[in-house]
C-alpha cells in the first residue's frame, strides 16, 4: 500500500501534464510567438521584461486551459480518433471533475496575468475568453473550425501590441492577419491526419472542407501570411534582418505545401510540418527583432 499511493499520484500528474499538453509544447509555443512578435514590434525591440514575462506566463496559461476546455467538449469524440484516444479525459485517466478544476487554475493563471496590463489588453483577454471556450463546438456546426482557432490565436497580437502601446494600429492589423493566415494555414495541416475519422464522426475541420485542394488551399494562406507581413515590413521600416528571415520563411513554407502535394503524406509527416512552424516562427521573432537594431 506504501509504494501503491506514491505511483497513483505520480500517474495522476502525469495525467495532468498530458492534459495540459505540457508534454507537447510545440502547441503552446506556437500560441506564444504571435504575442511576442507583437510585443517586439510595437516596443520597437526592446520591450519591459516585466511585460514580457507576463506576455509568456499569459500565453502559456491560456494555451493551456484552451487545451482542457477542447478535451472536456471532445471526450465523446476523441475515443474515436487514433491520435487522441489516450488523451487524459478520453481515456478515462482522469475525471471530468479533475478537468473542471484544472481547466478553472489555468484560467486563474491567465487573469492574475491579466494584472499587470492596461485597460484595453484586459478587455481583449475578456473578449478572447468566449471564443476559446467555444472554439470546440465550432466542429460540430462550422465548416472551417481551423477559422475559428485562428481567430483565437489572432487576440494574441492585439494583447500583445495594445499590452505596449494601449492602442491598435494599421501594423497591428496587418500582424494579425497575418497571424489568421498563418494559424489556419499550420492548423489545417495538423487536421490532414483525422480526416478520415472526422468524417466518420461528421465532424467538421478546414482539411475536410478544401478535400484534394487542402495544399492548395494551405498555400494561399502561407502566401497570404508573407504578403501581410511585407506590409509591416514596410509601414515599420524594419531592417535586413527581417527580411531575411520572411525570405527564408517563405521558401520553409513553400517546401512544406510542396511536400502536403505529395500523396499518401503519412501523420507522422503531417505532425513534423507542424512543428516545423513554431521553428518558422522564431525565425520571424529573432528576424523581427533584428530588423528593428
Amino acid at each position: 500500500m506504501s509504494w501503491a499511493q506514491p505511483e497513483f499520484k505520480r500517474s495522476t500528474w502525469y495525467a495532468i501534464v498530458r492534459l495540459l499538453r505540457w508534454d507537447k509544447p510545440s502547441g503552446r509555443l506556437i500560441l506564444m510567438l504571435p504575442a511576442l512578435w507583437a510585443v517586439f514590434l510595437a516596443a520597437q525591440g526592446t520591450p519591459p521584461l516585466p511585460l514580457v514575462s507576463v506576455i509568456v506566463v499569459g500565453s502559456l496559461a491560456t494555451s493551456a486551459a484552451g487545451c482542457v476546455v477542447n478535451d472536456l467538449w471532445d471526450r465523446n469524440i476523441d475515443p474515436h480518433v487514433e491520435r487522441t484516444r489516450d488523451r487524459p479525459l478520453a481515456s478515462h485517466a482522469l475525471s471530468v471533475k479533475v478537468g473542471l478544476i484544472v481547466a478553472m487554475i489555468a484560467f486563474g493563471c491567465a487573469w492574475a496575468s491579466t494584472l499587470y496590463l492596461n485597460s484595453l489588453s484586459f478587455w481583449l483577454c475578456v473578449a478572447a475568453v468566449p471564443v476559446i471556450v467555444m472554439y470546440p463546438l465550432a466542429k460540430r456546426a462550422f465548416p472551417v473550425p481551423q477559422l475559428v482557432m485562428a481567430f483565437a490565436w489572432g487576440f494574441a497580437v492585439l494583447i500583445g501590441w495594445s499590452a505596449v502601446t494601449a492602442g491598435l494600429e494599421t501594423a497591428t492589423w496587418l500582424l494579425w492577419g497575418a497571424t489568421l493566415l498563418w494559424a489556419l494555414g499550420f492548423d489545417t495541416i495538423y487536421a490532414i491526419p483525422d480526416r478520415e475519422a472526422d468524417q466518420a464522426l461528421g465532424v467538421n475541420s478546414s482539411a475536410r472542407f478544401f478535400g484534394l485542394y487542402t495544399p492548395h488551399a494551405v498555400g494561399i494562406c502561407f502566401v497570404g501570411t508573407v504578403l501581410l507581413l511585407v506590409g509591416v515590413g514596410s509601414i515599420l521600416q524594419l531592417q535586413l534582418g527581417f527580411w531575411l528571415a520572411l525570405g527564408l520563411s517563405a521558401l520553409l513554407w513553400g517546401w512544406q505545401v510542396y511536400q502536403l502535394c505529395q500523396k499518401d503524406l503519412p501523420q507522422a509527416a503531417c505532425a513534423r510540418l507542424f512543428q516545423q512552424n513554431v521553428g518558422i516562427g522564431f525565425l520571424l521573432l529573432i528576424g523581427m527583432i533584428a530588423g528593428l537594431l
